[in-house]
Parts: C-alpha cells; sequence; structure tokens
C-alpha cells in the first residue's frame, strides 16, 4: 500500500451515530491461531512476484481451504510490475461463503509481499526482498481465522478475496498499486455483488494503533462510523476515533470502479510514527501479536453477525 498524507489529526467523539444500537454478543476469534498463520505463511519465505513463496503460496492457500472443505476460486490476470520491469502473471483467490445469500460483505487482504525493501536505512539491505509479516501475513491470517468461525454456518454471506500484485508499486505514484484489486474491481467474478467491503492490512502491530483512514472516512463515513462505533462498545483499545492518514490500497479500487463502498483498516505506522519497520527487513513475525489480530479478528465477527 501507499502512504499519501498526514493530516492534522481530528477527533470525531462527537461524530458517532448510536441510535438502534444492539446489545452486545461478543464472538470469540483465536488471535494464537491466527498468528501461526503469520509464521506460516513467512516460513514459505517472502511472497514477492516470481520468488518461490509467491509461487508455494497457492499450494498453501488451498491445503488449507480444503480442509474446511471451502473452495478457493483463483482469478488470473496480467499486469505490467514496475518494480521489476516486466510483465508477468497475478493471481487473486477467493471464497464465497454461502454465496447464494444476497446480502454479502466481502472482507479483503493482499498476499504479496514487497520486492524490495526500499524503505531500508541500510543502504546494502534495499535490494533484499520483504517476508511481510504485518505488511501482507497478517490481513491473511485474520481472513483465514475469519474462515475457521464460519466455516459451519449457513447464515451469512461472505466473500473472502486475497490480492495480489497490491505492492508493486513505485513510490511516489501511488497509482502503481494494488494492480490485483484493480482488475478484480474491473472483473467482478463474484455471482452476486457485496454489499459493503473492508479490506485488513497491517494489522498485527504489537503496537496496534487503528485511527480512521481517511479516504474511507470521506467515501463511506456512516460505514466507517459503524465500525469504529462497535470497536468502541466491544473495548478493542487499539482502534481510534480519529481521521488520520490517505492510503492508497486495495479499497480505493473497490470503491471507485466496483462501486462498493469500502473502508480500510489499517495501522501505518509500524511500530510508531518515529521508527518504522514497513518496507523493510525488520518486518518480522517478532513484530506481530496474537492479541493485535485478535482485536481486528473480533471486530469483524461481530460485525458479520450484527449485520
Amino acid at each position: 500500500m501507499k502512504k499519501l498524507n498526514l493530516l492534522i489529526i481530528l477527533f470525531l467523539f462527537g461524530c458517532s451515530s448510536k441510535s438502534n444500537i444492539k446489545p452486545i454478543i461478543s464472538y470469540s476469534f483465536d488471535g494464537n491461531r491466527a498468528y501461526s498463520y503469520i509464521l506460516e505463511q513467512c516460513d514459505l519465505g517472502p511472497r514477492s512476484p516470481g520468488l518461490e513463496g509467491h509461487i508455494k503460496f497457492e499450494n498453501y492457500l488451498l491445503d488449507f481451504f480444503e480442509k474446511l472443505n471451502m473452495e478457493v476460486k483463483t482469478q488470473n490476470f496480467r499486469y505490467f510490475n514496475l518494480l521489476l520491469n516486466q510483465e508477468m502473471n497475478g493471481k487473486n483467490y477467493y471464497v464465497s461463503l454461502n454465496p447464494e445469500i444476497s446480502n454479502r460483505i466481502l472482507l479483503g487482504a493482499h498476499w504479496d509481499t514487497r520486492s524490495f525493501a526500499d524503505e531500508e536505512t541500510d543502504v546494502e539491505k534495499r535490494k533484499q526482498p520483504v517476508v511481510g509479516a504485518n505488511d501482507g501475513a497478517s490481513g491473511v491470517a485474520v481472513l483465514m481465522e475469519i474462515a475457521n468461525n464460519l466455516s459451519n454456518d449457513s447464515s451469512v454471506g461472505v466473500d473472502l478475496v486475497f490480492f495480489d500484485a497490491e505492492d508493486v508499486g513505485i513510490k511516489g505514484n501511488s497509482e502503481t498499486f494494488a494492480e490485483g484489486s484493480k482488475y478484480f474491481s474491473r472483473n467482478m467474478p463474484l455471482k452476486i455483488k457485496p454489499e459493503k467491503a473492508i479490506i485488513v492490512d497491517m494489522v498485527g502491530d504489537k503496537r496496534l494503533n487503528l485511527p480512521i483512514e481517511r479516504y474511507s472516512f470521506q467515501k463511506n463515513k456512516k460505514f466507517v462510523l459503524e465500525l469504529w462505533d462497535l470497536a468502541e462498545r466491544l473495548g478493542l483499545k487499539s482502534f481510534s476515533k480519529m481521521i488520520k492518514y490517505e492510503i492508497y490500497d486495495d479499497h480505493i479500487p473497490l470503491n471507485d470502479i466496483a462501486k462498493i463502498p469500502a473502508v480500510d483498516i489499517i495501522d501505518f505506522d509500524y511500530p510508531n510514527e518515529f521508527y518504522n519497520y514497513w518496507h523493510t527487513t525488520e518486518d518480522t513475525p517478532d513484530k506481530c501479536s496474537p492479541q493485535s489480530l485478535a482485536q481486528v479478528g473480533v471486530l469483524l465477527l461481530n460485525y458479520i453477525y450484527e449485520n
């Protein structure tokens, strides 16, 4: 994903809409099991286009969903990778739970990782690929554990989408990112178009802080406040009712091309505003935690069942 700019922080405590609140039933989410999925993905190696880990991921994902008796569908596409300066094959994967249900929500994450650690302060490391424990594996891990929770439930319509080629863009040119979600949005493979979408990206940071992404708020204020109000009611302390960065992430093609209201849940300050693991060789599993993954997973499960 590409960070665009930092705004003056705007507190939104007065913007909350709390009419017709339903009683909370806090659905559980196994953060430890989700964390194990981060470890397993990182064991594959960097999942950058063209690398062995990128190839291995397909079997890893297919094997996981086969055990849950869920069908994974593949959306193949071609794109020009500006980082590697060549045309490449990309693969989006999607799983539709109860595809006949018309009231649907899309949960998405990108599974690829950055080809070069271009944010490294050590110049010698900038040509190394990124293992992507947080930027890549954490969002996938949350979706995998959501699948565990919903595998035997015939009452909800959920599409889990794993986007490829999200992190292939050129620094300073935001629209060169998110190639997989652009293709998906232009060539919607789902039988029923989801009513809403939530992207989860970089949600494993031990020091998790989830402000409101500015573009999400501008496009879908009511949807954003539904989510952050629910997080507040659930006591999920990592969610912060302030607007901070605007991020070019997979939610933008879903919003602008597919016309699906989409919100990005993301912690870009990794681990904080003064130090950075993003797009460096330091983006490793030890920087992530089960507790952070659980906060995001609990919110998603509760939102699915409330809506």
